[in-house]
């Protein structure tokens, strides 16, 4: 087929490669335009930018697509179908209207639950046991559309990063399996029943939350890993937990417990087993204690 694709976080890498690999034509990549990172502040295009440049594929980075001159240009590809994945930017319906199939997204949840931008992460946060990934026909409302494929996966204990690498292959070969046979895969209605919604994660929602129970902030450590990572500050020092499990221990929630940076919660206690300070590399909390101490009675924050 003739495709437009449009992503543009590690999220939407994949997919935009099992096209590729599959041999469709992908006319035009759409993604969001670079964005200043690192310590530099240097100008740094998106992953998905970076993989289409390596392809040989024209990459278009319009700030939004309610320009008439940008939809035009959209509509002058003559694509058979767009290819949404984490894009970004809302699609105006003379956008979802162009291509002759219409616009298909890769959506990292069981529609109609977690309908939004974080759906990987609030399905950690909520506790889900079971989360997955669904190709959408793009309507106008956020996430509204009928869905034509699913599938399912545990949620388990894994983290955020590691639900999206996941979701992102089986949302790759279930879309490759809509674009061979679109008759064989019509769109189903979503249910009005058990609509949630998954809003953009706030960096101060990574705090790490004591008060509440272990268990909870484990969740956030899993939710929040790769990005924003779940913290704690003591002495103005933001430490990252990159990873944490939960034990048994008493104590006032954020109180160190022991000389193994165990933080009691509401409820039980969180031991963290990887650690990040600014600046530094991942270590294990022996490794920051050695060089940034922190005695059993500290309260953490």
């Amino acid at each position: 087929m003739r495709i437009i694709f449009m992503g543009t976080p590690d999220f939407a890498v994949p997919i935009l490669q099992a096209l590729v690999d599959a041999g469709h034509d992908v006319v035009a990549s759409y993604s969001q335009p670079p964005r200043r990172a690192g310590r530099g502040k240097a100008l740094t295009p998106s992953p998905v930018q970076r993989l289409a440049e390596s392809l040989g594929i024209e990459v278009r980075t319009p700030e939004r697509l309610r320009d008439p001159a940008v939809q035009a240009d959209f509509a002058a590809l003559d694509a058979d179908v767009a290819v949404v994945a984490a894009y970004g930017l809302l699609l105006p319906q003379v956008v979802l209207d162009a291509p002759r199939l219409g616009c298909l997204n890769v959506h990292g949840s069981l529609l109609p639950r977690w309908r939004g931008a974080a759906p990987i992460q609030r399905a950690i946060l909520a506790s889900d046991a079971e989360t997955g990934v669904g190709i959408m026909q793009m309507a106008a409302g956020m996430d509204t559309g009928p869905v034509r494929l699913e599938g399912r996966t545990p949620v388990g204990a894994k983290t955020a990063g590691e639900l999206a690498q996941e979701l992102s292959a089986m949302g790759a070969r279930l879309m490759l399996q809509v674009l061979a046979d679109p008759e064989a895969h019509p769109p189903v209605e979503q249910s009005h029943d058990g609509v949630t919604h998954a809003p953009k994660i706030d960096k101060a929602e990574a705090r790490l939350h004591f008060d509440g129970g272990a268990v909870d902030a484990e969740r956030q450590v899993r939710a929040f890993h790769p990005a924003p990572g779940a913290f704690f500050e003591l002495n103005g020092e933001r430490v990252r937990v990159l990873a944490a499990e939960v034990v048994d221990g008493v104590g006032g929630p954020g109180d160190v417990i022991d000389d193994a940076l165990t933080i009691a919660c509401g409820e039980r206690a969180l031991r963290p087993t990887l650690v990040q300070r600014a600046g530094r590399g991942a270590m294990t909390p022996a490794e920051l204690l050695r060089g940034f101490p922190i005695p059993a009675g500290s309260r953490l924050a």
